[in-house]
């Protein structure tokens, strides 16, 4: 049985409360938790071994959902209230796909949106107990000096794995991060770079609060997640993808969002520059699933082989914008994807 380490826990109630404790804690002595779904586990695994816990629980301000200009979402929310919010199925289809996607009932019963956002980064050889690890002579995400899916890297490689950012971010999502000295607001892809290690450009004494989606009236979107099994699994490819459609069927504007592939969620803005001005016929599909898949650089850090994933990359692509088409995909969705939504 793998057990916790031993921590204090804080409970707060208000935001500013917990961002104060993260101001006065050491660096890399306290961490944040929400549902624990992600943390828990890592902590048992000793890969995350923070002295504090500060909970996110307790603070009433994280857990509502909001509809003005677009909708605002607490960090606090979690994935099965999001995915049971009738405006949120309706009006960003995508991030309802993507949220109903997460793990299993009971996980999505605990976890945040917030959490799942700062999803921590996996890999096979990160990914193991301590033991495990350690008979490798850990790698460079921790402990270690080397990694493991590719030894001559100078940088870990670890891989993005969450299912609500790349839906997010193709439907132009913001967030606001709040710290002891104030708050700010940065486009969701911005918080992301391309390093296994230092993944979220969020601060460690930044708490991430709320989610802020734009008004979209007019706009399609969509999410498509591969894995081995239909539920349980992380991503090792998912594709969001939005397009704003004029009433002949032309695409008006457009943006496509590869996950998994990379140590943070990717837009592909070419691939979705070809699409403006045109109809969605296959012809168009095509040349967009191609320009898509090309930049995907899939590792050998997580399941199924990573030629067969990078191919696929452009299968899910098309597969994306046929949905956003208005074709009846419900058939590939169990055959292919093994999901039923």
């Amino acid at each position: 049985m793998m057990r916790l380490p031993y921590f204090q826990f804080h409970s707060p109630r208000e935001v500013r409360a917990a961002a104060e404790l993260l101001a006065h804690a050491a660096p890399g002595e306290a961490m944040l938790i929400a549902g624990g779904t992600d943390i828990l586990p890592n902590m048992k695994r000793r890969q995350q071994v923070p002295k504090s816990l500060i909970s996110l629980r307790q603070i009433a301000a994280l857990r509502g959902i909001s509809n003005g200009a677009g909708y605002t979402i607490g960090a606090g929310v979690t994935l099965t209230d999001l995915v049971r919010h009738p405006g949120v199925r309706s009006a960003y289809a995508g991030l309802w796909q993507a949220a109903a996607q997460v793990a299993t009932p009971h996980l999505r019963n605990m976890g945040t949106i917030g959490g799942n956002l700062c999803l921590d980064t996996r890999c096979n050889y990160y990914d193991q107990n301590y033991e495990w690890r350690k008979a490798i002579d850990f790698c460079m995400k921790k402990d270690g000096d080397t990694c493991w899916v590719a030894t001559s890297s100078p940088k870990c490689l670890a891989v993005s794995s969450t299912d609500t950012a790349p839906a997010l971010i193709a439907l132009g999502a913001s967030v606001t991060l709040v710290s002891a000295e104030g708050e700010r607001r940065i486009p969701l892809s911005q918080m992301y770079r391309n390093d296994g290690i230092e993944y979220l450009t969020r601060t460690p004494s930044e708490i991430l609060s709320t989610v802020h989606l734009p008004d979209l009236t007019g706009w399609r979107s969509t999410y498509w997640k591969l894995r081995r099994r239909g539920s349980f699994d992380f991503p090792v490819l998912s594709v969001a993808a939005a397009a704003k459609l004029a009433p002949d069927g032309t695409v008006e504007d457009a943006r496509i969002v590869l996950g998994a592939v990379a140590s943070r969620p990717f837009e592909v803005p070419d691939a979705a520059a070809s699409l403006v001005g045109t109809s969605l016929t296959d012809e168009t599909i095509a040349r967009a699933a191609a320009l898509a898949a090309q930049p995907a650089r899939p590792m050998d850090n997580t399941d199924f082989s990573l030629h067969w994933r990078k191919r696929v990359a452009r299968d899910f692509v098309g597969y994306a914008l046929r949905e956003l088409r208005g074709d009846d995909m419900r058939a590939v969705r169990v055959r292919i994807a093994r999901q039923l939504l």
